[in-house]
């Protein structure tokens, strides 16, 4: 028997075939394309654009398997976290998806927050505080800038909770993925009626029932499961990548912690509780197995090394090659990555900076591993805040197109002085996908009762090397820490900081 993992994310989406013993049968990945003349601060997509790329994938990762298609039982969707697929009565698309990263909705966020009482109260009210790329806002926008699409508005459906309704014919949400729209109370896990008042009371109508993860959408429609060679698929709850990953790494238990290296960085643990950060900087989201998932988002990893890599004209290989020519520190030289804004610190008018040149570290080397440092010490900073909220961590394990830095990873256990371990499979959304399917399946058609501990234990392989930290750089990278914190804090608009002056 296999299951199938998707994972719909910003840049493609990517497909597994996986037996029920957790090994990888195929692969299948299949690009997305962004819309030409969009704004700046707009992020959009097409969601057919997400099926299409679905369907190449999926037939690429069964060639690949060389399995029989009647043979596969079930299916999860993990899709990029906070979009906003608005529905016609029909039930199809009433414009492009706005994504994560869309932050042209300063105004909006900033007026939500407003009409509840400010920060502490939106926090009190439903557990978060609302960041920019959060769904609540995009809908305000849609009301305020494009009435006509509003008034055509029937179904809200975040990109996961599209593609399954794409495969069954069902609109619903999972806590895990709602709980990052910034209208869902994360204690209770219910809808909150204050917040929906702020963005347009009107919208009530317009959301999907709230479903615990373990309980699965439905089975696959007969015409789309035909188009594949597919019989009876039962389709898991799914839930957003962020989610998704935590159980791909084996995150669903206390004192693991992940960190992910991709175009974003994220760190988030599971907590059986929820943990409220009054401040707001640590959103603690739910997760998609029946628990909480605290997290840390920033908005530049390695977008920032691509970028260094096409200003030097480097490969992979030969941007850590320079990294490593320079040392730790990079004799005082330090990058604030925010070349995209950033979320934490929330800086989304921010820009990047490179702080401290000299004659002695104005180097391609120094440079480079500048901005490898700047990344992870943003990320540092976040983390520190996680653990005085009482996180525990033991052990990261890092996972994303990042881990496959070795570099990167030493620098990763010197700033969070923790050991660092990767994984076996670095698809963890997709990958993660796949294992709720098959927990879903066993606990439902099966008819059996697994708890999720015991498949990430059995299926998810962690590497042998353990990256240590490295005791002479500690004392160090700590300091740097702080020079780093104390820095960024300049660039507050109470510092008189504004984006046009920032290089």
């Amino acid at each position: 028997m296999y299951a199938v993992g998707v994972d719909s994310g910003t840049q493609g989406t990517k497909v597994l075939i996986v037996d029920f013993d957790g090994n990888i049968k195929g692969r299948g990945y299949a690009p997305h394309v962004f819309p030409a003349r969009l704004k700046p601060g707009e992020s959009e997509q097409e969601p057919g654009m997400w099926l299409d790329a679905f369907s190449d994938a999926l037939n690429h990762a069964l060639r690949d398997a060389s399995v029989d298609p009647a043979q596969i039982r079930c299916l999860g969707a993990s899709g990029q976290q906070h979009g906003f697929v608005p529905l016609d009565g029909n039930g199809s698309p009433i414009r492009p998806a706005k994504l994560w990263n869309d932050t042209a909705t300063i105004r909006e966020t900033e007026e939500i927050i407003e009409k509840i009482g400010g920060k502490s109260k939106f926090i009190s009210e439903i557990g978060i505080n609302l960041a920019v790329g959060f769904t609540a806002s995009k809908i305000l926008w849609l009301k305020r800038n494009e009435p006509e699409n509003f008034a055509k508005l029937s179904t809200i459906l975040l990109p996961h909770n599209y593609i399954n309704y794409y495969l069954t014919g069902k609109a619903v949400m999972e806590y895990g993925d709602a709980s990052g729209t910034g209208f869902m109370n994360i204690k209770e896990r219910v809808w909150s009626s204050a917040v929906i008042a702020a963005i347009a009371p009107e919208i009530e109508n317009t959301l999907p029932p709230l479903n615990h993860p373990g309980e699965p959408v439905g089975y696959i429609k007969s015409d789309v499961a035909a188009a594949f060679n597919m019989k009876k698929v039962l389709v898991s709850s799914g839930g957003g990548d962020n989610m998704m990953a935590a159980i791909g790494t084996g995150n669903v238990t206390p004192g693991m912690v992940t960190v992910s290296l991709g175009t974003s960085g994220t760190v988030y643990a599971y907590a059986s509780q929820p943990l409220v950060d009054p401040e707001g900087e640590i959103a603690c989201f739910c997760d998609s197995t029946g628990g909480w998932l605290p997290l840390l988002c920033t908005m530049n990893v390695t977008n920032v090394s691509e970028s260094i890599k096409d200003v030097f004209h480097l490969s992979n290989r030969e941007l850590e090659e320079n990294a490593n020519a320079a040392p730790a520190g990079c004799a005082g030289l330090m990058c604030l990555p925010f070349i995209s804004g950033e979320r934490v610190p929330a800086l989304p008018d921010a820009s990047g900076v490179f702080f401290g040149l000299t004659g002695n570290n104005f180097k391609k080397t120094h440079i480079c591993r500048s901005v490898f440092e700047g990344t992870v010490l943003n990320l540092g900073y976040g983390f520190n805040r996680m653990k005085s909220l009482g996180l525990l961590p033991k052990k990261i394990r890092a996972t994303g197109g990042g881990a496959n830095s070795r570099l990167w990873l030493q620098i990763i256990a010197d700033i969070f002085s923790i050991p660092v371990v990767t994984l076996k499979e670095q698809e963890a959304a997709a990958f993660g996908a796949s294992l709720q399917a098959i927990w879903t399946y066993r606990n439902t058609a099966a008819g059996s009762r697994v708890d999720i501990a015991e498949i990430t234990a059995a299926m998810v392989g962690v590497n042998e090397e353990v990256i240590e930290p490295d005791g002479k750089n500690l004392f160090l990278y700590s300091d740097i820490q702080e020079r780093f914190n104390s820095l960024w804090r300049t660039l507050k608009p109470e510092f008189g900081a504004h984006r046009e002056f920032l290089f």
